[in-house]
């Protein structure tokens, strides 16, 4: 049987087609859900002693909506609090932007509200966080926002800076003056990666990662997701618990992280 270009055009099409329609049901019924906690240690030069072995819980990119719900975000929250850190961080973005309504900031505060660390648990803001209705509502459960701001921690009897830095503050002399004069043991808390900074989220681990191509959505990103180094600046980005744009996860499961400082 003798089969023409154009059957043969149509048959790739449509296997194509449904090939792309298998990953995407497989991530919005599957891939999004399947929760991952990450265990890192993170080399950090000039780390005094007494903090070797800090741990701390990372939680991002929430995005609280009517693809993200309570339990989804209930179940984040659990599996960090299991993992006992004696320091939690959040990354920023707790709602999108198409819930401008606020309809789900107070829902997003709720799930998050169990979240408790020796040491405290505070957070910066992301792209999609206005500037007053997500730090009111956090600011209600105990989380500390940090809006171009620091406080000073002592813990073990160490100084350590908490440097918080909104989205939308990105020039390099800004980001310095509220740096300036920060404690020798200084973490730099950003939502965006490109700051270069140790806790960092936004990229959701590009979310969609395709054999060969990668992320697809983060190639602008120095770092898409883990760790790394540059001169003596140590980095982490996490992949977030919440989607974006598509309720969609592929080969890029949602997780809560759990990094231990070691020198």
């Amino acid at each position: 049987m003798i089969v023409s270009r154009r059957t043969l055009l149509r048959t790739l099409a449509a296997g194509g087609g449904g090939a792309i329609a298998g990953v995407g049901g497989h991530g919005y019924f599957w891939g999004r859900h399947q929760l991952t906690v990450t265990r890192a240690t993170l080399k950090v030069s000039g780390l005094p002693a007494a903090l070797a072995g800090l741990r701390i819980g990372l939680l991002t990119d929430v995005h609280r909506s009517i693809w993200v719900s309570h339990e989804d975000v209930a179940h984040a929250v659990s599996t960090l609090m299991a993992e006992r850190p004696d320091l939690i961080v959040l990354g920023g973005d707790y709602v999108s932007w198409g819930t401008q309504d606020h309809t789900y900031v107070g829902p997003s505060a709720e799930a998050l509200a169990p979240l408790a660390a020796p040491h405290g648990v505070f957070a910066v803001l992301g792209n999609h966080d206005d500037d007053h209705f997500v730090p009111a509502a956090l600011g209600k459960i105990g989380v500390q926002v940090l809006k171009d701001a620091r406080t000073r921690l002592t813990i073990r009897h160490e100084a350590i800076d908490l440097v918080g830095i909104r989205f939308w503050t990105k020039r390099p002399a800004d980001v310095a003056a509220v740096a300036r004069d920060a404690a020798p043991m200084s973490m730099l808390l950003a939502h965006d990666p490109r700051r270069l900074v140790v806790l960092s989220g936004h990229t959701h681990g590009g979310q969609v990662v395709l054999p060969l191509v990668g992320a697809v959505a983060a190639h602008k990103f120095p770092i898409v997701a883990g760790s790394g180094r540059q001169d003596r600046t140590t980095i982490f980005v996490s992949k977030g618990i919440g989607t974006v744009y598509v309720p969609v996860r592929v080969n890029c499961p949602p997780e809560v992280a759990v990094l231990t400082l070691q020198p």
